[in-house]
């Protein structure tokens, strides 16, 4: 955070009683940096001691919004095509600028929303640190669309994420099973292909926070997947046949191949949970196709 960010931030911390409380707090906050900033206030204060109870607070059903940008259906949101001229990659730019503004409220929502469900302090730690890494990439690709003369609100966005939060709000494991194990292990198979395109067109800037971005997932990978073990073991529940109930359950979209298995490994994330679902992904494509006109 720069001192402003700071000074505003932690004055508004001290006003929390508990985590749980901080948490809605930034779900609440409208503004994006605000939003961003406030929870890297929150993370500092939760390691300095300032915030040490974890409380209880209700979550809302949907969190704060800034009028722009407009949510529209997929098909009329700007294509993503990583070109030399500034337009795509302002496209995809944007695009990732709204998947991080998700993440950042994800992340807080799961702390708010699943106290009293017997977890140990490292939850709320674990998922604060993935908070933190989400308010820093959302504010790093900001900054890059405001140096490329675009900013986060110019463009149109879908609201489907936050759709994964609402299908799973009643269910923890439903939760860790879509957000970190299907949403953001899609980022490790795609992001790569991202940084090298970037690089390819001669946008370093942009690779780089990208390259942040990807190192960065594996880490909130491995806590998903470290937190759903966790609540498995502690119900006795097989972990690989309860993820993939839970994904074909609660996730529409299809666990889609090829999958970056290395990334996914170094996350403690093994392919027998998710080839054999990447494997009806693409016979049901198959069936469709061949339904097809």
């Amino acid at each position: 955070m720069d001192r402003e960010s700071d000074r505003i931030g932690m004055s508004r911390v001290k006003q929390f009683q508990s985590l749980a409380e901080a948490a809605v707090a930034v779900l609440e906050t409208g503004d994006t940096r605000e939003k961003a900033t406030l929870g890297q206030a929150v993370v500092a204060a939760w390691k300095d001691g300032t915030i040490s109870d974890i409380g209880k607070a209700a979550p809302p059903d949907r969190p704060a919004r800034p009028p722009l940008p407009a949510l529209r259906p997929p098909r009329e949101v700007p294509k993503r095509k990583i070109t030399a001229a500034p337009a795509g990659r302002i496209a995809l730019l944007h695009a990732l600028a709204h998947i991080e503004l998700n993440a950042i409220d994800l992340s807080w929502d799961i702390i708010a929303r699943y106290t009293g469900h017997d977890l140990p302090v490292g939850f709320y730690t674990d998922w604060m640190k993935v908070a933190d890494d989400e308010s820093k990439h959302f504010l790093l690709i900001a900054d890059r669309l405001e140096g490329l003369g675009s900013h986060y609100g110019a463009l149109n966005a879908h609201d489907g994420l936050w759709g994964a939060a609402t299908e799973t709000a009643h269910d923890l494991l439903a939760r860790l099973s879509i957000v970190p194990l299907v949403l953001e292990a899609r980022g490790l198979d795609v992001t790569p292909a991202m940084v090298t395109k970037m690089r390819e067109v001669g946008d370093e800037a942009s690779s780089a926070i990208l390259q942040i971005i990807f190192d960065d997932e594996i880490t909130h990978v491995a806590v998903g997947k470290r937190w759903f073990d966790h609540v498995c073991d502690r119900e006795g529940k097989p972990r690989i046949e309860t993820w993939q109930h839970l994904v074909r359950t609660h996730f529409r979209g299809g666990v889609k191949p090829p999958f970056n298995i290395p990334a996914r490994e170094l996350a403690g994330f093994a392919a027998a949970f998710y080839v054999p679902l990447g494997e009806e992904f693409l016979a049901s494509r198959k069936v469709d196709e061949g339904k097809s006109p």
